[in-house]
């Protein structure tokens, strides 16, 4: 039931608009209970999850990763593949000797129409929390 609102959303969803769905159909079950399924679908890697903004987005894990830009001026979230990000996890493995195991990563920064708007440096990226950054499922 929790997997079937997961994906009923058909695409990013919040824990709460997840409980929202499964109460609708089952009001016995607990915040709790959604909030630990969750969890377990993560770990299981049925589910990935990316904190955006302070919030946790859900969704169901593909077959093939992907990724977000994320534009904190207009609130633009764009998904990008693997392979734009995999020459960069290449990098690392050859630099750092460290092997990149992720599978929702999120880069903040401007959009396109925000730059061309001349919103550069209105978007607080700089000021991004590590907390508020990529985040691995």
């Amino acid at each position: 039931m929790i997997l079937d609102a997961i994906c009923a959303s058909g695409g990013h969803t919040t824990p709460e608009e997840i409980y929202g769905r499964v109460h609708t159909r089952n009001a016995a079950v607990s915040r709790a209970t959604v909030y630990r399924t969750v969890d377990f679908l993560c770990e299981l890697r049925l589910v990935v999850v990316a904190q955006i903004g302070g919030q946790m987005y859900y969704e169901i894990a593909t077959e093939t990763p992907h990724h977000h830009l994320v534009c904190p001026q207009c609130n633009t979230v764009e998904a990008i593949s693997q392979a734009a990000v995999a020459g960069l996890f290449d990098q690392i493995a050859l630099e750092r000797q460290f092997l990149v195991d992720m599978d929702h990563l999120t880069l903040f920064g401007l959009c396109r129409r925000c730059q061309r708007a001349g919103n550069i440096g209105l978007c607080g990226c700089a000021s991004l929390s590590e907390s508020e950054g990529a985040w691995v499922s």
